[in-house]
């Protein structure tokens, strides 16, 4: 079973237009909304894949009732705890050139009964066959130390946790002991407090210094650049995929989804590393945050390339 928890979903307004114009009348083309939050688009994706999830985490108001309805549409099974306050609404603009700019509301305010109704829940799904994702954003009222509280109270039940997750909630649920995480370059620079870019080699060294913590897999995304996979025996750099890129939303929880889905089932590595890549690849070339076709996956699948290193 694969739960996935997202305790600040939204409805995602996705929207182009040529070029940002501060101060000025911005008109707005190819207007799309989707469900969205990092866990919920990790449930689309594995979805698309043919697998199935629980969704989970907090939703209220009407724009939580949406996201349930148009989960279950979807066919993915839900089960969020209902809050009193409304779920947020973000809006992301397209630019001409491919740039992406994210106005995200900071979420509801969500009471300590909301919470602990959540952690009974996820108890009641936490066993040696569920393999949570924790993914994302908190709204108001949740500390900051939730993940670390979270994930050893699973893992207590023989559950395995997959973390993804920035700032903040990403340094404090690593003291959780998660058995995945999925950090890009700026959140792995951010951690280890560097304020230049780093290389590959120094990249690694963060990467072993986060396996050292007791994770049994790190994948760094690079973006357009690819992805480095470290593992307790071994490290691999795939190249990024070339596609017709539309916008890079949604492409790290793809990523995310491919090998949640794949660890599950148990695939070898070289298998998880290749759907984790084609699957970022194909959410590239998606509008909004829809998850890529089955099709178009396991076409680009084939087309990626493993180096040891």
């Amino acid at each position: 079973m694969i739960v996935t928890v997202t305790m600040n979903p939204a409805i995602d307004k996705t929207a182009e237009l040529e070029q940002l114009e501060k101060g000025s009348l911005n008109r707005l083309q190819n207007c799309l909304w989707d469900i969205g939050g990092k866990g919920i688009n990790v449930s689309k994706t594995i979805k698309a894949m043919g697998g199935e999830t629980i969704a989970t985490g907090f939703c209220g108001g009407s724009t939580g009732r949406q996201i349930e309805e148009n989960l279950t549409e979807l066919g993915i099974r839900n089960d969020f705890v209902r809050i009193g306050n409304e779920t947020r609404v973000n809006l992301k603009l397209v630019e001409g050139r491919g740039i992406v700019t994210e106005l995200n509301e900071p979420g509801p305010l969500v009471t300590e009964d909301e919470m602990m109704e959540l952690s009974k829940k996820l108890l009641q799904y936490a066993g040696e066959d569920t393999l949570f994702v924790f993914a994302g954003s908190i709204p108001r009222g949740i500390d900051k130390d939730i993940y670390r509280t979270l994930i050893p109270m699973v893992k207590e039940r023989g559950a395995k946790v997959f973390l993804d997750a920035d700032g903040e909630l990403f340094a404090r649920g690593l003291e959780g002991n998660p058995d995945y995480i999925k950090p890009n370059r700026k959140e792995l620079e951010e951690y280890f407090k560097k304020d230049y870019r780093a290389g590959e080699e120094e990249l690694l060294f963060m990467g072993k210094e986060l396996l050292a913590k007791g994770s049994s897999l790190v994948a760094i995304s690079l973006g357009q650049l690819g992805a480095l996979f470290l593992t307790k025996d071994r490290a691999v750099k795939c190249q990024g995929l070339k596609v017709k890129a539309h916008s890079t939303v949604g492409a790290g929880d793809a990523m995310v989804a491919a090998l949640v889905y794949s660890l599950h089932k148990g695939e070898k590595e070289e298998e998880c590393f290749r759907l984790a890549m084609a699957a970022s690849a194909g959410a590239v070339t998606t509008q909004g945050t829809k998850p890529p076709h089955r099709e178009l996956i396991e076409e680009l699948k084939e087309k990626v390339d493993i180096r040891e290193l």
